[in-house]
């Protein structure tokens, strides 16, 4: 009984001490990263600024599993048009450290806060957030409407989402799921991201840099922080806040979105009937990377 105890233990360790071989998130992971980093009070966050430093401001927030690098062909876009971007990798991914804790709406905005205090941005700006980052964004935007000038949701989260049955199981159960989660989540990630792999993308090497975040320690326990942190939550007071500011919000949706579905943008009417919405056709949830122009369009023929 002792050595079937003993086998049963070693093979519940054996997705978590897969992990810990994985790659540390350090200065040697780091020396091929573009743009800077910054010592902030959870960690190192690695961001990166794009055009000219006295053109009026674009942050922009990525998803749960694709890093800043997400935005370059929408940087670059933004960046012809005058603008001054600024993108940066929450925590957990791309080259930025990866803190243990609960990854909940105010893990996300105090990160977002505490960034633009260091880098002394403390004017108005727009505000682009894709996927997980639509809710950040939208946090932020209902606990700072002083600072937004506009507030851009691309395939927004918080209206529910489909993640697959690993997302439900994960967070209504935790040990089993995080066993589960453990075991499965890197190989539906490969598969995900291979999706991607024949569709024209303006970013490049977008599958090899999301695969790539697979070697390094910390990020699926990162996901699985926001599975159940963030991601579990939804955005409608958030969204009645941002009504009742009068905040000039914008969503885009992608027609064939399966993560996010268009369902979710009838959801988000009722809860903000202000928001305006543009659907972009053929658009699935890669929409940052694969439709940039028709984002682009969107966001000059409704500003």
């Amino acid at each position: 009984m002792i050595w079937l105890l003993i086998l049963v233990a070693k093979i519940a360790a054996l997705p978590f001490l897969a992990d810990y071989a994985r790659l540390k998130m350090d200065d040697r992971a780091r020396g091929d990263a573009p743009g800077k980093f910054i010592k902030l009070r959870r960690g190192i966050t690695h961001y990166r600024r794009f055009g000219p430093q006295e053109g009026p401001l674009v942050v922009c927030l990525h998803g749960l599993t694709t890093p800043s690098f997400v935005f370059e062909g929408i940087a670059e876009a933004y960046v012809k048009k005058g603008y001054r971007v600024l993108v940066y990798d929450h925590y957990g991914r791309g080259y930025s450290d990866r803190p243990v804790g609960l990854q909940n709406r105010a893990f996300f905005v105090h990160h977002l806060e505490e960034l633009l205090d260091a880098l002394g941005e403390d004017g108005s700006f727009d505000l682009v957030g894709y996927s997980m980052g639509g809710w950040i964004a939208s946090a932020y935007g209902a606990d700072h409407p002083e600072r937004i000038k506009r507030l851009i949701l691309l395939a927004p989260a918080g209206m529910g989402t489909n993640l697959g049955w690993a997302a439900l199981l994960v967070r209504h159960v935790p040990l089993i799921g995080d066993w589960v989660f453990m075991s499965t989540y890197a190989a539906q990630h490969r598969r995900g991201t291979e999706k991607d792999r024949a569709k024209h993308s303006y970013v490049e090497y977008v599958v090899e840099r999301q695969q790539r975040e697979l070697n390094y320690r910390g990020f699926l326990p990162s996901v699985l922080s926001s599975l159940r942190g963030v991601l579990a939550a939804s955005t409608q007071s958030e969204h009645k806040a941002l009504q009742e500011a009068g905040t000039d919000v914008l969503a885009i949706w992608g027609e064939v979105d399966v993560v996010i579905p268009l369902s979710c943008k009838e959801k988000m009417s009722l809860w903000n009937r202000n928001a305006k919405h543009v659907v972009i056709n053929g658009a699935d949830h890669g929409l940052t990377y694969t439709h940039v122009p028709a984002v682009m369009d969107a966001i000059a023929q409704t500003g």
